[in-house]
């Protein structure tokens, strides 16, 4: 056995509150890398299911009017399902409408959506977003009166059938979805027309990056098959539709950069204080060793091995407290945030444990970096000297 891990091994460190110190500090870059985590899938899955992830549309599509179809089964469609990075490929209408309800008028977006992805609605059944029940006080099963402005006025009553939750539905953007059927009638088209179409990528591709990229291959894959006589589409993924949720979730990166680099040194500084304290009271052990022929670097490893230990010990102390709360948060959601600036009710973690790992191994390999700064007092330290003081 090397001598630097069997002296090391025997020496007491009295850190507890250092380690105490790395722990928490671990607890919080974990939770923080979680949170941003979770932030982006929520972020991404809502824009997702709200508008896909790249969507082929006219390029000058009037919602208010439900004007220039495209065909529901294009020549260039099945190219586009055959892609690898498509996952599915949803046909939808949309027609803009306004509801009224007592004195309450406000605007809306009614999205007519095939049936099996609109959680079954009925014929003339509607699913809307909760902030407009808030607005209008209406409730499940009540009607729901929608006036569609066009070349005349049409009117519609529907039900309301569902409830449902959008992280963005703020008061000037909110989506009624209903039964592409219903919203055909409404715009006047035969069953083989269509607003738009919705592409949703599979899941390891749905990054600011992946989705970029899908968005150009999608667009040249369209532009390569369409045929004269169809209606000339674009292609925009959602990076490009809602450039203001990826800025934010990339300032909640860099925030969590912040987190991180600050635990990290606030870790290293606590162990630092922890190893000056060590070396304080081992200087006559110091001194010993010097004087039987060991060399500073090999009496340096002794510490950093006993301050190593404990970083360790505090990082899987921390580490399990950050799974704790991250698995009582997903199960519960008892910590809650204001969905209108946040964009969800409750704080999303999502475990990303190679995240996770790169977040100890850089933490850790700084906190050791900074420990050798303490470790150079050992070489001031004069055998003579402190043999002759004992």
């Amino acid at each position: 056995m090397k001598a630097a891990r069997f002296i090391a091994g025997k020496l007491k460190f009295r850190g507890r509150i250092a380690m105490a110190c790395i722990a928490v500090s671990f607890l919080v870059m974990i939770v923080a890398v979680a949170v941003s985590s979770g932030f982006r899938d929520a972020v991404r899955d809502g824009v997702s299911s709200i508008a896909g992830d790249v969507t082929i549309a006219p390029a000058d599509m009037n919602y208010l009017t439900g004007t220039e179809p495209i065909e529901l089964s294009p020549s260039y469609l099945p190219h586009v399902e055959a892609l690898k990075c498509v996952e599915s490929v949803s046909p939808v209408v949309y027609r803009a409408g306004i509801i009224r309800d007592g004195d309450i008028i406000h605007g809306v977006v009614f999205k007519g959506v095939v049936r099996e992805h609109a959680d079954s609605l009925q014929p003339l059944s509607v699913s809307v977003p909760a902030r407009l029940l808030e607005l209008t006080g209406a409730a499940t099963g009540d009607d729901l009166l929608a006036y569609f402005v066009g070349e005349s006025v049409k009117v519609r009553k529907f039900r309301i059938g569902a409830v449902h939750e959008s992280i963005l539905a703020s008061d000037d953007n909110m989506t009624v979805y209903a039964d592409i059927d219903d919203i055909r009638r409404v715009n006047g088209w035969t069953g083989e027309q269509i607003s738009a179409f919705e592409v949703r990528l599979s899941d390891g591709l749905r990054n600011e990056a992946g989705i970029k990229e899908a968005e150009s291959e999608i667009g040249s894959t369209v532009y390569s098959w369409i045929e004269d006589d169809e209606a000339s589409v674009i292609c925009t993924s959602s990076v490009s539709a809602y450039p203001q949720l990826f800025d934010w979730l990339d300032l909640i990166d860099f925030n969590v950069l912040f987190i991180l680099g600050l635990m990290t040194l606030v870790a290293g500084f606590n162990m630092i204080s922890g190893l000056l304290i060590l070396l304080f009271e081992r200087i006559s052990t110091i001194g010993t060793l010097k004087a039987l022929g060991m060399e500073n670097r090999d009496v340096a490893e002794i510490f950093l091995r006993v301050s190593s230990s404990y970083v360790l010990k505090g990082m899987v102390i921390g580490n399990v407290l950050a799974v704790l709360f991250c698995m009582v948060q997903s199960a519960t959601g008892f910590l809650t945030l204001d969905p209108e600036n946040y964009f969800v009710s409750a704080v999303p973690v999502r475990l990303d444990f190679i995240k996770i790992l790169a977040a100890d191994a850089v933490a850790y390999i700084v906190i050791m970096l900074l420990l050798l700064l303490p470790s150079l007092f050992i070489s001031r330290i004069d055998p003579a000297k402190t043999v002759r003081m004992n």
